[in-house]
């Protein structure tokens, strides 16, 4: 088993790992000493690029290529994505909480390699204690000379800030992120142009979630491809996964891809809650596709998420046992996706809640056998084929997101469904 590349600290020092003096007294820092008097940012760059490493934050996007794009035009922004508000996540609070120098580390040699002066961390409004932790985190490193002017007299400089956003869900998608840091209403862009090329006050930008940073310092220690030799070869070093619902140890675990579900459910998170059976699961947060135990001996990676017709996304696996309704459960995702809708699309807007109230009328028990072709159809009409990765008829995929429900439960359980159904509505009376 690999050591724990993200969570190591914590582990250790359970008390005080978000503090600077515990941060400096475990090598914190020494890596970003070294890369600004012994590396180019050229250097740094291209051991991110040979770690392989694909971004946490859902999109599973190279971090290094990503970096490949920002386009060569001063000033350039790096922006860290804490918007961590995919039901089921939790991840990031972790880290933002108790390992903020982490964070900032991985920022400052971001920063450098990119040729950035000025980063932003995004947090989510209802983290007012790790956005807490940050801004002390951020005050510390001000006061040791590793954020300000002429850091470490290297002749580098760098300004962070944080911003706390306003607890909308739209604000995880990096352009509507963007709008929300300008002032804005909290609204994806359309693309082109990406953020790389025409980004925060249309300058060229970097969008990285909170994990994908945070395991820069590592990989700069000990090099891109010592990152990429960890776990699969598209799946490459370790992840961090939190892990609720039906299981006996809910929590976050920092893991090496590959492993089974079956390891990660049953021996990971301890198996199922009272020794139920498992009924199903979502694998990477409430916009997943879901998962049933004909799918336990799936390897857990990227590319065979997708195989299977889901992702990993953002990390987030909810375990439901027998006794879990699934139409009110997917009722329950439905319904939090049309509340956090923007608006700005119409097929989102109008569909997400053409879905929730279908769902609704179903669960009184007034619903009809032709409902159920209804929910598909307007499912389609958010997200063509039904199919996985999504085609869009929206800029964002939060309205394809809220298919993702639907398609699992006319998928593996149209019986459960179908049971909700009047039998004068199924015999047609």
């Amino acid at each position: 088993m690999t050591d724990p590349i993200l969570t190591a600290r914590m582990e250790a020092n359970r008390t005080d790992s978000n503090t600077i003096d515990r941060y400096l007294e475990t090598g914190g820092y020494e890596v970003l000493k070294n890369a600004l008097a012994s590396m180019t940012p050229e250097q740094i760059a291209e051991e991110v690029k040979a770690s392989n490493m694909r971004g946490r934050g859902g999109a599973g996007f190279p971090m290094g290529v990503k970096w490949g794009f920002l386009a060569d035009s001063d000033p350039k922004y790096l922006v860290i994505n804490g918007d961590e508000s995919e039901p089921g996540t939790f991840k990031d609070r972790q880290l933002l909480e108790r390992d903020p120098h982490q964070l900032i580390e991985g920022i400052v040699l971001a920063s450098y390699a990119l040729g950035v002066n000025r980063a932003f961390i995004y947090i989510r409004g209802e983290y007012p204690k790790p956005a807490r932790r940050v801004q002390r985190a951020i005050d510390e490193a001000y006061e040791k000379g590793f954020l300000g002017d002429d850091i470490l007299r290297s002749g580098f400089s760098l300004e962070v800030s944080v911003h706390l956003g306003g607890g909308a869900y739209i604000c995880g998608e990096e352009t509507a992120l963007l709008n929300s840091l300008e002032g804005r209403r909290g609204e994806p862009r359309l693309k082109p142009p990406f953020p790389a090329v025409e980004g925060l006050y249309a300058r060229p930008t970097i969008v990285n979630n909170v994990e994908s940073i945070s395991n820069v310092p590592w990989i700069v220690a000990n090099g891109g491809t010592s990152y990429a030799a960890i776990g699969p070869e598209r799946s490459a070093g370790t992840r961090m996964f939190s892990l609720s619902g039906h299981v006996n140890k809910p929590g976050n675990y920092e893991i090496v891809m590959g492993m089974t579900w079956r390891d990660l459910i049953y021996d990971v998170a301890g198996g199922i809650r009272d020794d139920r059976a498992l009924k199903t699961w979502i694998p990477g947060g409430a916009s997943a596709p879901w998962l049933v135990p004909e799918h336990l001996d799936a390897p857990l990676t990227i590319d065979d998420a997708t195989t299977l017709g889901t992702m990993l996304g953002s990390g987030a696996v909810v375990v439901m046992d027998e006794t879990t309704d699934v139409v009110k459960a997917a009722h329950s995702i439905v319904r939090f996706f049309a509340h956090e809708s923007c608006g700005q699309c119409t097929p989102c807007r109008e569909g997400t809640k053409w879905l929730q109230d279908i769902l609704e009328r179903i669960l009184r028990g007034e619903g009809r056998e032709k409902d159920i072709d209804l929910l598909l159809d307007v499912s389609d009409n958010i997200s063509p084929g039904l199919t996985w990765p999504p085609a869009m008829t929206t800029i964002c995929p939060l309205g394809p997101s809220a298919t993702a429900p639907i398609l699992s439960i006319t998928r593996y359980f149209l019986d459960e469904v179908k049971a909700y159904i009047p039998v004068s509505e199924v015999a047609g009376v």
